[in-house]
């Protein structure tokens, strides 16, 4: 939505995408992204890892199902989208949560590559093992 604060975060996801429908027949896919910041120790000559952020996703519709298809445990992602709080009731206790309700995803290129692959409706979609000339190539007919 216009206006509205967006995030971007690069870690790697902890599990598999959940993919799941409404009953209205909406694909919603739930997924967690591990982010750990490193940082050069120049005393002890190192890097160091600080507190690892987990951050809970959410995507819907035709997202999800690409997601669900797409990247599996382990995938460095980078994902934009925006925070949402949510609140909710569990054993009688009220609780809030926040998640991340991701707008866009992809694998990071830093250490894989990915062959983009074009589907019927003039998207996209991407599965891994490809190189960037396969890519450009697909793009090119």
């Amino acid at each position: 939505m216009a206006g509205e604060t967006t995030l971007t975060i690069i870690g790697n996801l902890t599990s598999a995408p959940e993919l799941r429908h409404t009953q209205a027949g909406a694909s919603v896919a739930n997924f967690t992204i591990a982010s750990t910041p490193r940082t050069f120790d120049r005393q002890a000559g190192e890097w160091k890892d600080a507190d690892t952020l987990f951050l809970r996703c959410t995507c819907w519709n035709q997202l999800a199902d690409h997601v669900a298809e797409s990247i599996g445990r382990g995938t460095r992602v980078i994902a934009q989208g925006r925070l949402r709080q949510r609140s909710y009731e569990k054993d009688g206790e009220k609780r809030t949560t926040m998640e991340f309700e991701v707008d866009e995803i992809g694998a990071a290129l830093r250490y894989a590559t990915v062959k983009i692959t074009k589907i019927g409706n003039g998207t996209m979609a991407a599965s891994g093992g490809g190189t960037a000339d396969t890519a450009a190539d697909e793009f090119s007919s």
